[in-house]
């Protein structure tokens, strides 16, 4: 099949769908098939692969809505990473929907749907980058870019059995992203195959100066030491004995590759993670959409706007002494990166119902976020990939991660783990 053949068959597809909230906007259909017509027979590393863009991230040609209609722009000029994605020859097929503003775990939090998990669409797609994670694991594109402020790259990568790959912060330009977080946002990729997310990751790295919080990519060693797994008394899985089944499963499975799994202190990781929504990190949100809040209050989903209003609480002061006790919690991480080159979570400990979800958003929310929410905070890398599916055929992942810079350290690890070969830890 030509890559012309190709698009043109994407295109049939996403219209065979018809409305199952994956999509906000689609790049026409003619443009893309001359995009396909000018890199077929290319040696361009991406040449021919379609990808899906999280309507947080800018595309010249399509506005720009955060999952807002009130709040939608067009953008000047494409974002850094989908500049980098274009010129290594990657067709965009369009935007998708996400939690509104990049605020929720779930998917459940915007006004062009709800995308469903692609095993049963009972059951939540996971957020905030919802339609991309689906995009992909519905065979509607080869790749997509999502974000991860508190976990959105990983949660729904878990939930339909993708890869999602969250750098170093700073290590992808965030130039041209609608902010969530400014200081901790990260753009991501999903795929279905690891060799794909490193060759994207490959394509995107690099220092970019436009970004104020892009940071040069340094020469470092691949860590060595044990992989830290979580102890008995800190699995937490909310009543799901199934994915705690499966956590289980993969624990052997990393053992069965001849890694060392030791036991780590969780208590310092999870006290880092529980400052991003009840800490002043909060107000980082409300400080991103302060301007239009007070103009489009009634335009931002409920539980969005309740979330980022909530920041308006803290002073400075707080503000202050979260980051002292956030410096004080890294420091205690310390001596477990003394003796572990990576650790392995479950990326969730659930997975819930849309039903669920929607009659108790907040604490469910906060559920998919214990093992996921404190790796910005920490400058920590991860890579989220499939552990497997319960017996009613619903997907489940771990994550490994590791500290800042590591990243190619993570693939290898990753690599091992789908039986691929180890390859070369070169950052």
């Amino acid at each position: 099949m030509s890559i012309v053949e190709k698009v043109r068959e994407t295109y049939r597809r996403i219209r065979e769908r018809r409305d199952d909230g994956v999509w906000i906007s689609l790049v026409p259909e003619e443009i893309s098939l001359a995009r396909a017509a000018a890199v077929e027979g290319s040696d361009r590393p991406l040449a021919g692969l379609t990808v899906a863009i999280k309507d947080n991230i800018d595309l010249q040609g399509l506005p720009t809505t955060a999952g807002c209609l009130a709040f939608a722009y067009e953008p000047a000029q494409d974002a850094a990473v989908v500049s980098k994605l274009l010129a290594a020859g990657a067709i965009p097929i369009g935007k998708t929907n996400l939690d509104q503003f990049a605020t929720g775990l779930n998917g459940t939090r915007s006004p062009y749907g709800i995308p469903r998990c692609v095993f049963n669409e009972d059951y939540i797609s996971g957020g905030s980058s919802s339609g991309s994670a689906v995009a992909v694991a519905a065979g509607l594109v080869d790749f997509s870019l999502g974000t991860d402020t508190a976990g959105s790259g990983r949660v729904p990568a878990a939930f339909n059995n993708l890869i999602g790959y969250k750098p170093t912060r700073g290590r992808w330009s965030t130039a041209g992203l609608v902010p969530a977080c400014r200081t901790l946002d990260c753009i991501t990729v999903f795929a279905k195959e690891l060799p794909l997310a490193r060759r994207v990751d490959e394509v995107i790295r690099g220092f970019d100066p436009a970004d104020p919080y892009s940071r040069p990519i340094p020469e470092v060693s691949p860590r060595q030491g044990a992989i830290g797994i979580l102890p008995e008394a800190e699995r937490e899985f909310f009543g799901d004995t199934e994915y705690a089944r499966l956590y289980s499963e993969a624990l052997a499975k990393a053992g069965a590759l001849g890694w060392e799994v030791v036991e780590f202190d969780y208590r310092p990781f999870r006290e880092a993670a529980a400052l991003l929504y009840a800490g002043p990190w909060v107000a980082e949100r409300t400080a991103a959409m302060e301007e239009f809040l007070a103009g489009h209050a009634d335009a931002v989903h409920p539980t969005v706007r309740a979330i980022v209003e909530g920041g308006r609480k803290f002073t400075a002061v707080e503000t202050f002494r979260a980051q002292y006790r956030l410096a004080a919690l890294a420091r205690e991480t310390e001596a477990t990166w003394e003796r572990c080159a990576a650790l392995m979570l479950p990326t969730a400990g659930t997975i819930y119902t849309v039903e669920q979800m929607l009659a108790d958003p907040i604490t469910l929310n906060s559920n998919l976020g214990r093992y996921t929410n404190f790796m910005n905070l920490l400058d920590l890398c991860g890579i989220a990939i499939p552990a497997g599916f319960r017996r009613d055929g619903i997907a489940s992942g771990v994550t490994l991660f590791a500290p800042a810079w590591q990243d190619g350290h993570l693939f290898g690890l990753a690599e091992q783990w789908s039986g691929g070969l180890q390859s070369s830890d070169k950052q």
